[in-house]
């Protein structure tokens, strides 16, 4: 997989000016920077290149995808636990802790802490695979001050459930369609799908009990 296949993987470019073998090392940085800030839709971005990976790759393209992306995810993840674990220890605080607070309502916190309490660091596995669920449960990791190792146990099978997941749905959408771009379109459309779903019905459920 190229960096020109990947970023027609997300509508930019078509695959066929495919011209340098970038893609791997880009779909780290991208995935690994979106654990930090989410900013990209790193799901979206993994579905997309295994849909190319699957068009353009021996079979084993769609394994070193997932395995990319959740090495890139668990390497975010940490980075993003490390610099938490500073503003917990300090006395200020700092800007990385702020910005998870004000990420996780304390509605998601309480529940994200007491789902921590009854089963430990499992809990990190269901996490990554909820839209949304990820920073609360950090957040509560935070906060009880869980060892940055006892974190990373938890955390490493749940990067690779998330990685696999995805690489799965562009595994669908690379098999239903002969050109690459529908399967990329169907695949992200899921993805997003996926991860507004939740909130949209939170939103058509507080509207139904006001009414």
């Amino acid at each position: 997989m190229t960096w020109r296949e990947l970023t027609a993987a997300a509508g930019q470019v078509p695959p066929e000016t495919t011209q340098q073998a970038v893609g791997y090392p880009a779909l780290f940085v991208l995935v690994a920077f979106g654990a930090l800030v989410p900013v990209i839709p790193t799901g979206a971005l993994v579905s997309s290149a295994a849909v190319v990976a699957f068009h353009h790759q021996s079979p084993y393209g769609v394994l070193l995808v997932v395995a990319v992306s959740a090495l890139a995810a668990f390497t975010g993840d940490l980075a993003l636990y490390w610099l938490g674990q500073r503003g917990v220890r300090s006395r200020n605080g700092s800007r990385w802790l702020a910005a998870l607070r004000g990420r996780a309502t304390p509605e998601r916190l309480e529940r994200a802490q007491t789902k921590l309490d009854e089963h430990g660091v499992m809990v990190l596995v269901v996490s990554r695979l909820v839209p949304a669920g990820r920073i609360p449960v950090m957040l509560a990791c935070l906060l009880a001050q869980m060892p940055l190792r006892r974190f990373a146990r938890g955390d490493a099978p749940a990067c690779l459930a998330w990685a696999a997941t995805y690489g799965l749905i562009g595994i669908l959408g690379g098999s239903l369609f002969s050109e690459p771009w529908k399967g990329v379109a169907l695949a992200v459309g899921l993805t997003l799908l996926i991860s507004a779903g939740p909130a949209l019905w939170r939103r058509l459920r507080a509207r139904r009990e006001q009414q």
